[in-house]
């Protein structure tokens, strides 16, 4: 228990750095260096399929040498050097990279954390387990979103200031990893390899990451989301406040929906939280008042508090013991390769077709993903 809240505590320090930033680029990036939305859509698409695609790697490297916790703290220390750059930035070159030796960091940690709270949590407590997690990170995202909100008020606009005090808690949360302890692995025959083959997963798992790749296709940069509500009118400290409502509504279910699966099973969870994904995408397609951006992002809020947590847990149920940071590490690769072709067709459609064009397909692909999800996870 002591590592799932030392995890926590790290990822809420650096969720607080990371949301101080992400709500603002896509502003900064816009009206302060010329960037387009396909631009947008381009550097928000490549950063995240980075991370995603280095997952499964550092999940097998971490299962092949039993070490969780050094991949851990290398991708920690990447995110703030990531960060770093963007307060120097002058262009939108210097963002691009901060964006991906940031990305890097989130790639690089997040199969071996996750593991390390597979393997501290007991079997029918591992949603609960990776619920308080997300609940701890978003707490530190809508603490993050809330002082980019004060900063941007005290310093009248000045986004490097915001990047320079979201260099505090990224260091800040370093610090706690040193205190996370592995758990004692058994050891294995050194000429043992450590293989990972496809064929034999288990049918639904194989299923299960297919179609999250499929459903992935739809699901762009929420950077699109906050550009969305800033062309409509909403000055950005409002827009801000609106991702707060959506980090607070996030963190409020993401414990109790991930402990409610240990209850009644993932699936229902997963098929509710796809649903309101398809749900409020067309919402945003729909709307013309900035005033209905606090329903739509606080409906957001409840796809990802009820399908984030129970997602990752639903997967490490499944995953076979002595490949289940490998495994956790493929179903992110799988949505980061959807995330690259994502993001880059939302900025194509918005350009080509207008503004509502990417929430439309990804309303569509929501809906008719959370009825697939129903069929695919069958006796689960």
């Amino acid at each position: 228990m002591l590592n799932i809240i030392l995890l926590g505590i790290t990822s809420l320090l650096t969720d607080i750095s990371s949301e101080m930033v992400y709500p603002i680029l896509p502003v900064y990036l816009v009206t302060r260096l010329g960037a387009s939305p396909a631009l947008l859509g381009l550097i928000e698409g490549v950063a995240e399929s980075l991370a995603s695609l280095l997952k499964v790697f550092s999940g097998y490297f971490s299962d092949r040498l039993k070490l969780r916790k050094p991949f851990t703290i290398l991708g920690y220390v990447s995110s703030g050097a990531g960060k770093f750059l963007l307060y120097v930035s002058n262009s939108w070159g210097y963002v691009f990279f901060g964006r991906i030796i940031d990305r890097f960091g989130k790639g690089v940690r997040t199969a071996p954390r996750d593991a390390i709270i597979a393997d501290s949590a007991k079997e029918n407590k591992r949603g609960a387990a990776f619920g308080l997690h997300r609940a701890m990170d978003t707490l530190g995202a809508a603490t993050g979103v809330f002082l980019a909100y004060l900063l941007i008020n005290r310093y009248k606009g000045d986004f490097r200031n915001v990047f320079l005090f979201s260099l505090i808690p990224a260091v800040l949360g370093v610090v706690f990893l040193f205190f996370v302890k592995e758990k004692k692995k058994e050891i294995r025959n050194p000429k043992e390899r450590l293989q990972f083959k496809w064929h034999p997963l288990d049918k639904k798992l194989k299923l299960f990451l297919i179609f999250t790749f499929i459903f992935t296709l739809g699901n762009s940069s929420n950077q699109f989301l906050l550009l969305r509500a800033q062309k409509l009118g909403s000055p950005l400290t409002r827009v801000l406040l609106f991702y707060l409502v959506y980090n607070i509504v996030y963190g409020l279910t993401a414990y109790p929906a991930s402990h409610l699966s240990d209850k009644i099973g993932r699936k229902k969870l997963l098929v509710l939280g796809y649903f309101f994904y398809g749900l409020v995408y067309l919402g945003f397609a729909a709307n013309n008042s900035p005033a209905n951006f606090w329903l739509l992002f606080g409906v957001y809020g409840l796809y990802i508090g009820f399908s984030e947590g129970v997602e990752k847990a639903l997967v490490a149920d499944i995953a076979p013991a002595n490949l289940r940071a490998t495994v956790i590490g493929l179903h992110a690769t799988l949505i980061g390769m959807g995330l690259l072709p994502a993001s880059l067709l939302a900025g194509m459609l918005w350009k080509f077709f207008g503004a509502s064009a990417p929430f439309y397909f990804g309303g569509f692909m929501g809906i008719i993903s959370s009825i697939g999800l129903w069929f695919i996870l069958k006796g689960i």
